[in-house]
């Protein structure tokens, strides 16, 4: 390398020093903030899984079985104004006889997923589906709509909290401030709310339960940092 070149990329890792050390200099100190926001959602959506299993000595005659049971179902939820039904879901295993590998018989389990927004619909539906099918659960939570609008009040309340808390910091110190950098957290669903003890009793009674759907509390989270001017 020549003496020229070696002066060159001297003198050029100096100007990056000297670069580097103007922007330290020049960066404005910042500030990491957190703030959170918070709303009731009405549990304005109830699911609940219903099943019937079945067994039997062969698969052919307990699938008629399942299958005669859930077609049933369908039908009379079918009737029902305002509540949706779907099939979630069947399995079939071998029932071995004990102490062996020897297959003595089928099982089968047929699943349905039932929902509505009328809860009084679909209570009085559970009530008339449990002739013949079980159900494993119920759950009650804000429909879509409802969550929607309950996170975008959620995110007002979180920015409104963030940007008083700023404006407090800045204040204290004297300073302006701006901001630089922020990220929001929304709440994607709140967590079903599960009636184990309401089931069982509207198992008992195979009569439509009076159902307290209540509320969720939709939080929203928000980041950032702010950078102190003068």
């Amino acid at each position: 390398m020549s003496r020229r070149q070696t002066w060159i990329r001297a003198t050029m890792a100096l100007l990056a020093i000297v670069a580097l050390n103007a922007r330290a200099a020049d960066a404005l100190p910042t500030v990491d903030l957190s703030a959170e926001g918070s709303v009731t959602a009405a549990n304005d959506l109830a699911r609940a899984d219903a099943y019937f299993e079945a067994s039997a000595d062969d698969p052919a005659t307990v699938a008629r079985q399942v299958n005669r049971a859930i077609a049933s179902a369908l039908d009379v939820a079918k009737r029902v104004e305002g509540v949706s039904v779907k099939t979630t879901g069947t399995s079939t295993w071998p029932i071995y006889a004990k102490g062996s590998r020897t297959v003595s018989g089928w099982r089968m389990r047929s699943n349905l997923q039932l929902e509505s927004t009328d809860i009084a619909a679909l209570s009085r539906l559970i009530a008339e589906l449990q002739s013949t099918l079980a159900i494993g659960n119920l759950q009650l939570m804000p429909a879509e709509q409802t969550l929607r609008a309950a996170n975008d009040a959620a995110i007002r309340e979180a920015l409104q909290a963030f940007e008083a808390r700023a404006k407090l910091v800045a204040d204290a110190l004297g300073r302006g401030h701006r901001l630089k950098a922020m990220s929001i957290n929304t709440q994607g669903g709140p967590a079903p709310v599960f009636r184990g003890r309401m089931m069982a009793e509207m198992s008992a009674a195979a009569a439509p339960a009076p159902i307290e759907a209540g509320d969720s509390t939709i939080v929203v989270h928000v980041n950032g940092t702010i950078e102190l001017i003068d």
